[in-house]
């Protein structure tokens, strides 16, 4: 096969393994940086054109989109769908998971569990979503965050309604939601391929930080699932609509609360806190499923 993979980066371990291991399969990968991408949005002949020259010829696209160019990136990876190549992950779905409030909504539609969440407009009523959240200690995310930045834990009401009114001075959209003491500055991270958890690893943040991710300079280990929890990020996963995604979870008292759904997530902790080969699971998935004009939303919302 011959595989696209929309990546800026070459470098990053994550984009060097799935060339790896498309190549120890037999495959050509190409990558290609998502921004240097112009499109040809002609009736009925779509094209993309690189460094001056079409795209042709490609059955499968793996998009590695980072969050900074997702309205670009999805346009592209759009196209290849126009074109009839196979994506990974399609542009719809990617896009619900990119908006936190959207996909809390399409997590919270289907019953996934999750933190009690709440998201308002007007300033006024910052009071009131403090107490809808359950009063402090409270996160405070901005919708557009990733990686941990754009999160704030505010440890009494009153810095909480601080920090709300600051963003909001901003015009900038946040969501309020409580925070789950009991998981100790853990979560989970379960890689969901095909409807199938196929990895999970404990993220524990560094010493005094209440976020988890590695990019902060958490740690990680291999970790074994509960049925409940396997179940979640499945469900997680088909919310949103991703073939391959990695779902973060925290374990509460209540159960395993869903907190992201990522749908570019880093192979380098899990496939190094687990010792699994997830950039060869992520290439066997597209040998099995790749065909032409297969994309099930077609480009709709």
């Amino acid at each position: 096969m011959k595989i696209a993979m929309l990546a800026r980066n070459a470098e990053l371990y994550s984009h060097k393994r799935l060339a790896e291991a498309a190549g120890e399969r037999g495959h050509e990968l190409d990558i290609i940086n998502t921004l240097r991408c112009y499109m040809n949005i002609a009736s009925r002949r779509p094209e993309i054109y690189y460094n001056g020259e079409k795209l042709v010829g490609y059955d499968a696209v793996i998009p590695r989109i980072g969050a900074s160019i997702t309205f670009y990136g999805t346009a592209v990876l759009r196209q290849f769908e126009m074109m009839g190549v196979y994506p990974l992950n399609e542009s719809v779905a990617i896009g619900r998971s990119r908006d936190k409030l959207r996909s809390m909504q399409l997590l919270a539609r289907d019953g996934v569990g999750l933190p009690v969440t709440t998201f308002a407009h007007d300033p006024k009523q910052t009071e009131e979503v403090l107490e809808l959240a359950g009063g402090a200690p409270l996160v405070i995310k901005l919708l557009e965050g990733t990686q941990g930045l754009g999160v704030v834990l505010a440890d009494t009401d009153r810095s909480a309604k601080s920090v709300i009114e600051a963003f909001r001075a901003t015009n900038t959209n946040i969501l309020v939601q409580e925070f789950i003491k009991e998981a100790g500055g853990t979560d989970i991270r379960a890689i969901v391929i095909g409807g199938r958890v196929v990895a999970a690893m404990k993220r524990s943040g560094a010493e005094g930080e209440f976020r988890s991710n590695l990019h902060r300079g958490g740690s990680a280990e291999l970790i074994k699932l509960s049925p409940e929890e396997r179940s979640t990020a499945v469900r997680a996963a088909k919310s949103m609509g991703l073939n391959v995604c990695g779902v973060d979870m925290l374990r509460a008292n209540h159960g395993a609360v869903v907190m992201e759904v990522n749908s570019s997530p880093g192979l380098e902790g899990v496939e190094k806190a687990t010792g699994l080969d997830i950039a060869g699971k992520i290439i066997a998935f597209i040998e099995k499923n790749a065909k032409p004009n297969a994309t099930k939303t077609k480009g709709k919302g």
